[in-house]
């Protein structure tokens, strides 16, 4: 047996203005061969558990292409085409399966359904080659993906604790066909007119738990696999919202456990849209918590969705209130990092921080925050994730520098994006997290994975930025309509015809 297995993930957000091109993808780490090998092998993402599987059933791997980039914005034509060919080359030259970890929400110049165009291209080469998929729960799912492939899975946490569970859930699935010792699967996909919000969709609480409870249910029952994928709502195309698909031995146990679940989906919809709240406000009600950790979230600008990752909105408020001890995890701004490398360790420096970016979809320029602080510490930026989301999987934040404002702030500065998923983006620094009043995070739910330990309060903070959940300001154009809540709709089914 000879297998391809293959990594190709982005997430996509129409509204960034972050340019998503192949050094992009290289600054996350892009690996081939026996280099991606190597570095996927022993983590617990999708690649590691597809190796293992592979070399249980005594098959061959070629592996031509791993490749993911911190989300952004449209992915270029020549990345695009760069990620692909590898993997169309290894399958035109031949193999008796594909094993796949994918996205689902990737936008590229060219095709709004990356993944989609990918497996068609395959089924093209090899109409009848059987194929396995992993999608991260954030997928705007497809027909064209559920067409060209053989099974099909999402992630059920959120955080994405459980990818290696659904890779061999689906990979034995897969594998087991290949081997003959079952059928066919029969997948039945259900897409709702939902464009739930991301921030809505943290699988320890509702909607989702009862969401994921409802695939978990129907898989207690026989059913070989059920997802629920939220969707990723900042990418405007016509597919972004929440779907539904199930494997099933056949069709009608398929169909039957797609209504099942998406009817139960549809019944929290006002659940799936977030309100938001004042952010001076909230500030306010942060401070008056005795005891830390307190986590800030500044889910706005959450370069995981796509953020900019330099608006210093919520910073700027948090320190006008005077809050005390606070880490901030993390501000990219690559400008700022040289200057206090420039300066050194211990120098006192004045920097107009962050604010680098306008967003023009939004109408929102950049704005700089003024500060004086001291450097306190530089490092690489590289440190290996020891917490149960990519398990690991070594991190490269690029030239990285803290800047402690007012002995009551203390600013990870970084060059590359990186969402704060895991506590090594303070303790590479040399700031102990568990030791802090507050952790100000630009983050959204991932922040949970490496922080949820250890906080003692949560605060959702709203401010501006490409990752916002106010709808109010979203200028959709090409998302299909009617839909929910853009649109008031009683019947899924109607509208969903």
């Amino acid at each position: 047996m000879k297998l391809v297995l293959a990594m190709m993930k982005h997430e996509t957000n129409t509204f960034s203005p972050i340019v998503t091109d192949w050094a992009r993808f290289e600054a996350w780490g892009l690996y081939t061969r026996q280099a991606a090998i190597d570095a996927y092998a022993k983590t617990n993402m999708p690649l590691g558990v597809y190796l293992k599987l592979a070399r249980e059933y005594g098959a061959e791997v070629v592996l031509p292409m791993a490749a993911e980039a911190m989300p952004g914005g449209l992915v270029t034509a020549d990345a695009y085409k760069r990620l692909c060919d590898p993997i169309l080359e290894a399958v035109k030259a031949g193999c008796d399966g594909c094993l796949l970890d994918l996205h689902g929400a990737m936008v590229a110049e060219g095709t709004e359904d990356g993944e989609g165009t990918l497996l068609e291209r395959i089924r093209q080469i090899a109409p009848d080659l059987p194929i396995a998929v992993t999608l991260d729960l954030h997928c705007n799912l497809t027909k064209k993906m559920v067409e060209n492939c053989t099974g099909l899975i999402g992630y059920k946490t959120y955080p994405h604790v459980d990818m290696d569970v659904v890779a061999e859930q689906v990979g034995r699935v897969v594998m087991d066909f290949i081997a003959g010792k079952r059928p066919k699967p029969a997948m039945a996909l259900r897409q709702l007119p939902l464009l739930s919000q991301t921030l809505c969709q943290g699988t320890d609480d509702e909607p989702m738990k009862s969401a994921i409870q409802a695939c978990r249910d129907e898989e207690a029952k026989g059913l070989p696999a059920a997802s629920v994928f939220g969707g990723f709502a900042m990418a405007d195309i016509r597919d972004a919202g929440t779907t539904v698909i199930t494997i099933g031995t056949d069709q009608k146990q398929a169909d039957a456990a797609a209504d099942a679940i998406a009817a139960r989906v549809w019944d929290k919809r006002d659940l799936h849209i977030y309100q938001h709240r004042d952010l001076a406000e909230t500030v306010a009600k942060a401070k008056k918590v005795t005891t830390g950790p307190v986590i800030l979230l500044d889910h706005a600008d959450n370069c995981g969705s796509g953020g900019t990752q330099d608006v210093m909105m919520v910073i700027e408020e948090v320190l006008r209130q005077g809050l005390e001890d606070v880490a901030v995890g993390a501000v990219w701004d690559p400008e700022a990092v040289q200057i206090m490398q420039a300066a050194g360790v211990g120098a006192t420096v004045t920097l107009e921080l962050g604010g680098k970016s306008d967003m023009p979809s939004l109408q929102l320029k950049g704005k700089p925050l003024k500060l004086t602080g001291r450097v306190r510490t530089l490092t690489d930026g590289e440190w290996i994730v020891r917490g149960p989301m990519y398990n690991g999987y070594k991190v490269m934040m690029g030239p990285t520098a803290v800047l402690e404002v007012d002995g009551r702030m203390q600013i990870v500065v970084v060059s590359r994006h990186h969402e704060p998923w895991d506590t090594g983006v303070f303790t590479s620094v040399g700031i102990e997290p568990q030791h802090k009043r507050y952790l100000l995070l630009k983050s959204r739910i991932h922040y949970r994975a490496g922080f949820a330990p250890l906080a003692r309060a949560t605060f959702t903070l709203d401010g501006e930025g490409v990752t916002t959940s106010d709808n109010r300001i979203i200028p959709y154009k090409n998302v299909r309509r009617p839909i929910y809540p853009l649109d008031k709709i009683n019947d899924w089914q109607d509208a969903a015809r």
